[in-house]
């Protein structure tokens, strides 16, 4: 640090060395400590001297330094205490909330989660409530005004802070994800009449949980700390952490504050109308109701209905599917170019699509347009048990008998598109980002500090390595010891190769995340390569996808509240603490209501319809695709196989980012360093699945917002543009809870709008009716 002690550079001179754009998702190596020690002012005031440009005019957000410092708040108050009874009773409650009623939604025809940014809402509004009935110092009022003692003050040490709030909502929505060995033992229960003892069961969930965490902590010295790992989703859930606890005083901060407000409750209400009252709203398409008998529109046109068309030019008014919380990536968030990358490949996806369906590729007229299913040649469904024999292995002779399956052409097109991602992923980072990565890497080493929000950092005790390899050997332990205990099929080396794929990926993922919003599912491949080691074994393959995915998936999720924790200051062994507890809260809680639930209700869960109130589809699903992947994957997918372009397609993504590098070398002002290959790989796949109405509003948004607002209005982009995003999402969310207890089926009784114009029986967006 003797360079910012010798000569501190003003934020004019420090913006000069910033050359890499943000939205162009470039490393910033330059002077973030020394720019940070420049700023002065808060990041809720209306303008300071670091917004400006040489001229006077604000100008746009455009490198990673300007996200750590611009949008997020330096500010930070080591004093505000975090292991408060507010943080432990909510953090808790919350965790226990979020777990039971995922748990519940697992085994319901609806599918609700309760998300980070719901959390974070009523987090603050039971936070604030406490703050008020709790006795203590810092209670105003009269009658519950205590002694300034230590036991008093963790009671109530006054305000309801932000490392509480950041603490309560990183405990909680860690517990709130549902855990993947849960799918495991839900269909090992129903369909393999597996019952592991409930200590093994509980062993192997703790292990599978924490052992993501262990991996993750150990890179986070490059995947967490540096100015370059930005995460784009993090944004709004940040600027919301700000708005409600810092600069309560300052005029234009109340001013964000009740602009959230408005727009939360504004679209709460909106939202009643596409999602129940009206739901042509969700997408309007003027050639669907130009021609309402044609087919070809409707898969071109179409896309109001989940697997009926690609949503071309269709209009969508609902933000549930718009927003990030449904198909949407987060177009008020998202960089720009993440967002044109994923566009060109979905027009990609439409084109291709179309042209394999209308030349019947792979025998694609047989079966329907969009579909994730498995058929027979002859276009019905596919029994993926008849060819299993009584220990559901794959018996030849059946599959011989049945034949093998085949996929809508649609749906081969996503799973290439999928495994061309993968490998384009690992060349796109080695080529664009592995020089940065390991000068980071360099300075850690060295003790450097290389991002202005960890120097605010450096007053908190870090949490030692030796905790994050403690936990993964214990975690690793447990899960060697219960894959032979639950007869899981998995041999240890198994294991050991699904950690190594974990292990290596990550860096790739984390990377191509936490600049571009988008992150790559590695999930395919280790199914495959799951298939190939251990061939003919469903068991098998469904462990091997839950060391050699979740894993990944899990320090996924710790590196990403590790950096919420950077953004807001929360200091980091606090952090370990609430993302531990958790993961192994929820895990637990998830196991008993999933027994629960499964001892009650085993006849509905096998059903294929179920009922309006339980139904085992999300376990179907998880089971027919270990069938197809375990049972069948090595004969699928093998060189010559019907499907062998998938796997290949792998070695072929590995030179996708390649001529786009090159361009960029010789001709530097085509901006071909701007397209992320990874995306646009992997939406060759996008509108494979669900409904697509969404998709061009959301395009129309994201260049209104990262393109018009940032560059053309960049004073209102870094004061409402992010914030504006967490209240549209947050009021949805909250608005979809509400509509699934009270009348969309939540409580048990499903309440049906009546037909009218908006809401017509058939397509909502007048297409013709295709499946």
């Amino acid at each position: 640090m003797a360079s910012v002690e010798e000569q501190k550079p003003s934020a004019t001179e420090a913006r000069r060395d910033s050359k890499v754009s943000y939205s162009d998702e470039k490393l910033d190596e330059k002077k973030e400590v020394e720019i940070a020690e420049s700023v002065k002012g808060g990041v809720y005031e209306d303008v300071r001297d670091i917004d400006l440009d040489e001229f006077g005019k604000e100008r746009p957000i455009e490198t990673d330094t300007d996200v750590a410092t611009r949008l997020i708040s330096l500010e930070d108050d080591p004093t505000l205490p975090a292991f408060t009874f507010r943080m432990w009773f909510l953090g808790i409650g919350l965790s226990c909330f979020g777990a039971v009623l995922g748990q519940i939604f697992y085994f319901r025809p609806q599918t609700v989660f309760v998300s980070q940014l719901f959390i974070q809402i009523i987090a603050y509004i039971l936070g604030r409530v406490l703050e008020e009935i709790l006795p203590g110092p810092g209670n105003e009022h009269p009658k519950l005004k205590m002694a300034d003692t230590r036991f008093w003050r963790f009671i109530n040490p006054g305000p309801f802070n932000i490392k509480e709030h950041v603490a309560i909502t990183i405990f909680a929505s860690t517990a709130a994800d549902s855990a993947l060995a849960i799918s495991i033992f839900a269909a090992d229960d129903l369909f393999y009449n597996i019952q592991p003892n409930a200590a093994v069961g509980i062993f192997t969930l703790i292990g599978s949980q924490l052992m993501g965490y262990g991996i993750g902590g150990l890179m986070r010295s490059f995947l967490v700390y540096p100015t370059y790992i930005v995460f784009p989703n993090l944004l709004p859930t940040v600027q919301l952490f700000d708005a409600l606890h810092r600069g309560k005083k300052i005029f234009l901060q109340k001013k964000r504050v009740k602009f959230f407000w408005i727009v939360f409750i504004a679209i709460f209400v909106w939202e009643w109308f596409p999602e129940y009252i009206a739901p042509t709203l969700t997408g309007i398409s003027i050639f669907c109701l130009a021609n309402r008998d044609s087919p070809w529109f409707t898969r071109i046109f179409g896309g109001a209905a989940g697997n009926e068309g690609l949503g071309a030019f269709a209009l969508c008014l609902d933000w549930n599917y718009v927003g990030s919380g449904g198909g949407s990536m987060g177009a008020l968030f998202t960089p720009l170019s993440t967002q044109l990358s994923l566009y060109f490949g979905t027009a990609l996806c439409m084109i291709t699509f179309c042209a394999c369906f209308a030349l019947n590729v792979w025998n694609g007229q047989s079966f329907p347009f969009l579909s994730q299913q498995l058929f027979y040649e002859n276009g019905t469904r596919y029994n993926q048990l008849l060819i299993l024999d009584e220990n559901f292995r794959l018996d030849p002779a059946r599959l011989a008998e049945q034949g093998l399956p085949w996929f809508a052409s649609s749906q081969v097109v996503a799973k290439i598109g999928h495994s061309l991602a993968i490998g384009s992923t690992v060349t796109h980072v080695f080529v664009w980002y592995g020089k940065e990565i390991i000068e980071v890497i360099k300075k850690y080493r060295r003790g450097e500090t290389y991002d202005p929000h960890l120097e605010k950092m450096m007053v908190y005790r870090e949490v030692p390595m030796w905790w994050y390899i403690a936990m993964f050997l214990g975690s690793f332990t447990m899960a060697m010891a219960t894959i032979y205990s639950a007869k899981s099929g998995l041999p240890w080396w198994g294991l050991i190769v699904a950690l190594i794929i974990s292990s290596v990926f990550l860096p790739f993922v984390i990377t191509v995340y936490a600049i571009t919003g988008f992150s790559p599912n590695i999930q395919p491949l280790v199914q495959m390569l799951g298939a190939c080691m251990i061939p003919g074994n469903p068991q098998a393959n469904m462990y091997f996808t839950l060391y050699g995915f979740n894993t990944l998936d899990q320090a996924r999720g710790l590196i990403r509240d590790l950096k919420m924790g950077q953004y807001t200051k929360l200091p980091p062994r606090v952090t370990f603490t609430v993302q531990s507890l958790g993961a192994v809260i929820g895990g637990l809680l998830n196991y008993v209501i999933m027994k629960v639930i499964i001892s009650a209700q085993r006849d509905i869960l096998l059903q294929v319809q179920g009922t309006n109130i339980w139904s085992g589809q999300q376990v179907q699903t998880f089971n027919s695709n270990a069938i197809s992947w375990g049972a069948l994957g090595n004969i699928l997918y093998a060189p010559g196989g019907r499907y062998a372009i998938i796997p290949f397609a792998i070695l072929i993504g590995l030179a996708v980012p390649i001529p786009f590098w090159l361009i960029h070398q010789k001709w530097p002002k085509a901006k071909a360093d701007k397209v992320v290959t990874p995306i646009l790989c992997w939406t060759i796949g996008y509108l494979s699945v669900g409904i697509n109405s969404s998709v061009f509003t959301t395009f129309m948004l994201a260049v209104f917002s990262q393109y018009y607002l940032r560059k053309f209005r960049p004073r209102w982009f870094r004061k409402y543009n992010f914030l504006l995003s967490a209240a549209l999402d947050g009021g949805t969310q909250v608005m979809v809870f509400v509509f699934t207890f009270a009348v969309g089926g939540g409580s048990g009784k499903v309440t049906d709008m009546p037909f009218w114009a908006l809401n017509p029986r058939g397509n909502p967006d007048y297409c013709m009716r295709l499946t």
